[in-house]
């Protein structure tokens, strides 16, 4: 418990802070079009539609038309929609969407409508403040099964080793998502790597560290063997779920699918720290966000800044963690007891103090759609981790200045 309260503490998450006056919604008819990228498989777009048929019931001249998008869907059919003049009313989705959205004039800042005192650290970019959290964290971490893991690997040869005695027949020593470089950063982070340099905006992946990275997830698969030769997101769930992983590496969204799966099986632990850097790896930090659309005025933006408020007050960010097994974005539901008193948030809470803040800037989209295929030709065994690394700087340097 301590632990978990010096964890907060660092964040700078202080309890005590006043809410900011209660938005009045419209009395006139509005119809919100809501956007989302939380998914249905870990229940986070049933409990968006809760709260959103909670507000219609509460207020019966304001209902919603809520869209579950995937997450590039979301990015791409916004912009487009946008420049269409058809934009919905309303988003919920992640923070590396403020960059582009930023850049294209798409969206409003927030700072004017709400007290972002209330709220852990927000996006902020050119000193405005983007969107609203409704979530903390959207980091990786080391999930577990107690029955097949007593205690988990506190460095990477710990994994190695340990990996190899639960390697065996149909099961495997540990799973990810192999297709996508969000699960590859955090160990170019304990490979002592970053995918910018100091600036923010030039990219720096073609380095020693990059290719360390990409050579640990080649052995892992190939050399050692603990890993399935192929595995998506959906493989890596599966085989966790039923028994045939004994651990996966996942994030904080899935938890409360997993707590239904594995009950007192599942267990939390940060990524193992790099044995042969001595640095811990460092997932990307951020959550989810609500970001209100630049066409939004009048009874609209006034019915939207109301649900806002009401789907993050205290009582709702409560039910949020004790449903979805997340940490809050609001500040004094983040310091209650539901959270200090569930082992499973105490061992997100603790990878998310080793993490990294997302990159917001625009220019990460550069980065990740230079890295995945380059990252995927290293693990496909059909390019060397050294001619990746330069691939991936080359095509990043490239993208950037095609966007200038």
């Amino acid at each position: 418990m301590r632990r978990l309260v010096v964890v907060l503490v660092a964040l700078g998450l202080v309890a005590g802070l006043a809410f900011a006056q209660t938005a009045q919604p419209p009395k006139s008819t509005v119809r919100i079009a809501f956007w989302t990228q939380e998914g249905e498989s870990e229940g986070a777009f049933q409990f968006a539609k809760k709260l959103a048929d909670a507000f219609t019931a509460k207020y019966p001249n304001i209902t919603f038309d809520l869209l579950n998008k995937e997450t590039e869907a979301l990015r791409q059919d916004f912009l487009a929609a946008s420049l269409a003049n058809s934009a919905p009313d309303l988003l919920l989705t992640v923070n590396d969407h403020a960059g582009p959205f930023t850049v294209a004039d798409v969206i409003q800042p927030v700072d004017k409508l709400f007290d972002m005192k209330q709220y852990v650290p927000s996006i902020v970019m050119g000193g405005k403040t983007w969107g609203v959290p409704v979530s903390s964290g959207n980091h990786l971490m080391l999930l577990y099964n107690k029955d097949l893991v007593k205690t988990p690997p506190k460095t990477t040869n710990d994994l190695i080793a340990v990996g190899k005695t639960l390697t065996t027949g149909d099961r495997y020593a540990i799973v990810w998502n192999q297709s996508e470089p969000f699960w590859m950063v955090p160990w170019l982070g304990g490979f002592g790597g970053a995918v910018f340099a100091a600036d923010g905006h030039t990219p720096t992946l073609n380095t020693p560290a990059m290719v360390n990275t990409l050579q640990f997830l080649y052995d892992l698969k190939v050399k050692y063997a603990i890993t399935p030769k192929e595995a998506d997101y959906a493989t890596a769930d599966t085989l966790f779920k039923e028994g045939k992983a004994a651990m996966l590496i996942n994030g904080d969204w899935s938890l409360g699918d997993y707590k239904k799966a594995l009950g007192d099986k599942l267990g939390v632990a940060p990524l193992p720290q790099v044995s042969s850097t001595g640095m811990w790896p460092a997932p990307y930090t951020s959550g989810k966000y609500f970001m209100i659309p630049k066409a939004d005025s009048g009874e609209t933006l006034q019915a939207v800044v109301a649900f806002i408020q009401f789907y993050t007050s205290y009582d709702n960010q409560i039910d949020l963690v004790k449903s979805l097994t997340r940490l809050p974005g609001l500040r004094t539901a983040l310091n209650s007891e539901a959270v200090k008193s569930d082992p499973i948030l105490q061992g997100s809470a603790l990878q998310m103090s080793l993490g990294t803040p997302m990159p917001s800037v625009v220019e990460m989209r550069a980065n990740w759609d230079s890295m995945k295929p380059e990252m995927n030709a290293v693990l496909a065994g059909t390019k060397s981790p050294a001619d990746a690394a330069k691939a991936m700087q080359d095509a990043a340097v490239a993208a950037i200045k095609a966007m200038q």
